[in-house]
């Protein structure tokens, strides 16, 4: 749920990068952070697992403008893959406004893939939001590992993970490709269900 801080005169976006262990998660905010203004972007947190690390981090896109006078910010996090971290992932999932799903493009992480989706639209039910809404929360899958010889055909990728035809990119997250797209697709579409008649209300904080 987006929030709104009057003090800085900014309305604030979260969005989590969802997958499979190993899939490209961590690549794309590293790869992002990379690529953004020092002077745009907040200190990149790590909490460090034993297998792998969930980061995030905020940035301010001047380019996207503003919403109703007030600049916009998105707090960018992705969430480990690994089973045994489902609570985890169900705590970074809260207050969510938008989602990427960061699929694996090797062909003996296809059911990995399935599974992570699965585990996706369980943890969104623990949410507690109305299925009209967890139906119209913005979406955008990326297609990762596009650079393997033996990557899985794009067809089929569609097919099994992206049945309601939302966003997609196919990517390359290690060498940068499709990153970024990926990025503004979310931002956009996150940005555009502000301007739907039903929406979920912006909570207010004053500092």
């Amino acid at each position: 749920m987006a929030l709104i801080n009057h003090r800085a005169r900014e309305i604030n976006f979260k969005i989590v990068y969802y997958g499979p262990g190993l899939g490209g998660k961590t690549t794309n905010l590293r790869c992002l952070y990379e690529r953004l203004p020092a002077d745009r972007r907040g200190k990149m947190i790590s909490i460090a697992t034993d297998h792998e690390r969930t980061l995030f981090f905020d940035f301010l896109p001047i380019e996207l403008g503003q919403v109703a006078g007030l600049n916009t910010r998105f707090h960018l996090y992705t969430v480990p893959g690994q089973s045994y971290y489902r609570l985890s992932r169900r705590v970074v999932l809260q207050g969510i406004d938008g989602l990427v799903f960061v699929a694996d493009s090797h062909p003996a992480r296809a059911r990995a893939n399935q599974e992570s989706l699965e585990d996706l639209a369980t943890n969104l039910m623990t949410l507690g939001l109305p299925p009209e809404q967890l139906r119209r929360m913005p979406r955008v899958i990326q297609y990762n590992k596009r650079d393997l010889p033996e990557a899985l055909p794009i067809e089929n990728m569609r097919a099994t993970l992206n049945p309601s035809g939302h966003p997609d990119f196919e990517a390359e997250a290690q060498h940068g490709r499709g990153v970024s797209e990926t990025l503004r697709s979310i931002c956009k579409a996150v940005l555009g269900r502000l301007s739907e008649p039903v929406s979920a209300p912006a909570a207010s904080i004053s500092a």
